[in-house]
């Protein structure tokens, strides 16, 4: 706090000897009038009520010009995020790398084979987000990302080798865990180090990073996805977790896991003056009373076996008649997201330009760069329109798009118009089902059911994906050009969920959320 804002404190305390009382900070309004000495009824206020008033107000100016203060981007904030994100890029990666290898990979290989060998990364998923959920807690964030990280490493050496379609299966699994931790790991991780002003552009470094790593897969796929070369494409998933390793050594811990621990930690001092740039104790201290504020298992992000033995706060949370609508909702769009089909593009687009464009995987990149341009286009519009309404022009969007695409690949457009549908498929994607879905839960449910709503809907989102992934093939082998007839079908359903249904979270908080529903559904105006 400023000398210049000290005095004015100072004087407005001793002037007529009314402590204060004539800041307009300090005037409660019925008890204090606008001219700051006596109350509606003549008297002062009492001394101790106004002492502990202006002490309050002092500490949140402190807390504010603290805050203020964290307005540099520091070497070990960047350096941290970048290390952390590169769990999500290999994540990304690993969705699109067997699109462009299967052509070449295990010639003679049959459909079911190839279908189990790209769903079997989803088996791995929601294991691996238990178990990023219990580490993160006992043995903190940096030493998790390290195992996250040699899940990678393992999986993907034994996906080089592999000799068969089979043990390709069981490596696929282990891949799966590591990006299931990654989903679960990345974004706690950057959000504790985030400072406030900087925690949207921050939080989004891990969808950012994931959509980088499809893109990335698109386009080492010119040089590697041929007879002779497609192994080194899976070389890759343990040469990023080699990367990631490596640099490890020097990523910070979590401080707010730090001082879960123990609120006196050194280290975590230590370690909020690298992030932030403070050059006083004083702003240290302050930010760690921001930490101590926040609950200490943030990352309880799964559903383990200690939850179910000792308490049951999925059993709770299906139970409490106040959150039902928020839960469903939450629940409807993580099983909208992934059975519009996204993943089914990005893990089998080749079969769809194939006949379309002479070199299918030129199709299969084009779509990884409009991915990207439409999650920084998200970006920009998330907090400027409403939640709701970003979900309605998504899934119309979207469901336009696989009409356009079911009539292109029936001869009644041009074929490369299918090629166009699609891109507006994956950027109506991007604008609301894709990052909607997953932040939509912190704002929808408080502390007591945020972290269960999240758990729960995490593994709903993998078992889907686990399906799409899975079935697909066959779906496409059996509808033909009316493949994107079912994700149209889902399409529409979502878009009139949103539209009767699904509640607005935008500018509000969910105790707020929860009263406004309570008294819409009491009939209340």
């Amino acid at each position: 706090m400023s000398n210049e804002q000290t005095a004015l404190l100072s004087s407005g305390s001793n002037k007529n000897g009314n402590n204060g009382a004539d800041h307009p900070r300090l005037s409660s309004g019925s008890d204090v009038e606008s001219t700051g000495v006596r109350s509606s009824q003549g008297k002062r206020p009492p001394r101790r009520t106004m002492r502990k008033t202006m002490l309050k107000f002092l500490e949140e100016m402190e807390m504010e010009s603290a805050m203020e203060a964290v307005s540099v981007t520091t070497l070990p904030l960047v350096f941290a995020v970048l290390v952390v994100s590169s769990l999500s890029f290999n994540f990304g990666y690993n969705i699109s790398v067997m699109n462009s290898s299967e052509p070449y990979a295990f010639p003679g290989h049959t459909t079911s084979m190839w279908s189990l060998a790209v769903a079997a990364f989803c088996v791995g998923g929601p294991f691996g987000a238990v178990l990023a959920g219990k580490w993160a807690d006992k043995l903190g964030r940096k030493k998790t990302a390290s195992l996250t990280a040699w899940f990678y490493v393992v999986g993907g050496l034994a996906q080089t080798f592999a000799p068969t379609l089979s043990v390709v299966i069981v490596a696929r699994t282990i891949v799966g865990l590591g990006c299931g931790m990654s989903t679960v790991l990345v974004p706690i991780y950057l959000g504790e180090l985030a400072p406030p002003r900087f925690r949207g552009a921050i939080g989004t470094m891990a969808q950012f990073s994931f959509v980088f790593g499809i893109l990335f897969a698109d386009v080492v796929a010119f040089r590697l996805a041929n007879e002779t070369q497609w192994r080194y494409m899976f070389l890759l998933i343990s040469a990023l977790g080699v990367f990631h390793l490596l640099l490890n050594t020097f990523l910070l811990e979590s401080p707010r896991w730090l001082l879960g621990r123990d609120p006196s930690s050194d280290d975590a001092r230590v370690i909020i003056r690298k992030l932030r740039g403070f050059e006083n104790d004083g702003q240290v201290e302050t930010e760690v009373r921001q930490y101590a504020g926040a609950p200490r298992k943030i990352s309880r992000m799964s559903i383990t076996i200690d939850d179910i033995t000792e308490t049951t706060p999925t059993a709770e949370l299906f139970a409490d008649k106040r959150v039902r609508l928020q839960l469903v909702s939450s629940l409807v769009l993580q099983v909208a997201s992934q059975l519009s089909g996204i993943n089914a593009v990005f893990y089998y687009s080749g079969l769809f330009f194939d006949g379309v464009i002479d070199n299918p995987l030129v199709g299969t990149t084009i779509l990884g760069i409009i991915n990207v341009l439409a999650t920084f286009v998200a970006l920009l519009l998330m907090d400027r329109v409403g939640r709701r309404t970003l979900i309605m022009y998504s899934s119309a969007g979207m469901f336009i798009s696989c009409v356009v695409v079911v009539l292109a690949l029936k001869g009644c457009f041009d074929k490369m118009v299918a090629l166009a549908a699609v891109a507006a498929y994956v950027t109506f994607y991007e604008l609301g089902l894709g990052p909607i879905p997953v932040f939509i839960v912190s704002e929808m449910f408080d502390g007591k059911y945020a972290a269960t709503a999240m758990s729960v809907s995490a593994q709903l989102n993998w078992v889907c994906n686990f399906f799409v992934g899975l079935l697909f093939p066959y779906i496409n082998k059996s509808l033909g050009p009316y493949s994107f007839g079912p994700f149209a079908v889902s399409l529409l359903l979502t878009f009139l969920y949103a539209w009767i249904w699904l509640p607005e979270t935008q500018g509000t908080t969910p105790s707020e959320l929860q009263a406004k529903l309570a008294k819409k559904n009491a009939g209340i105006k």
